[in-house]
């Protein structure tokens, strides 16, 4: 969404590339609203359901084009840790 590159890096449309803060408003409360269930998820909020992964970078901090290979420290299902890396 960022940078509009596909797998084998191809850029495609570029004019249409979001920013950063968009595209994880997009996997989040956007997605939340597309399931009717604002109300349950989308946020990071006392009382609502907050499935998630913990990253090894912060993404406002590296290159855009680095985003897609920062690796996955941790993942948290239902309040329990699914994944951890070592």
């Amino acid at each position: 969404m960022v940078t509009r590159k596909t797998a084998s890096g191809k850029t495609v449309g570029p004019n249409e590339r979001i920013s950063l803060e968009g595209a994880f408003r997009v996997y989040t409360a956007n997605a939340a609203c597309a399931t009717f269930e604002e109300n349950l998820k989308g946020m990071l909020t006392p009382g609502m359901l907050a499935d998630m992964v913990v990253l090894k970078q912060n993404p406002w901090k590296v290159d855009l084009e680095e985003i897609a290979s920062i690796d996955v420290d941790m993942t948290i299902v239902g309040g329990k840790i699914v994944f951890q890396a070592d």
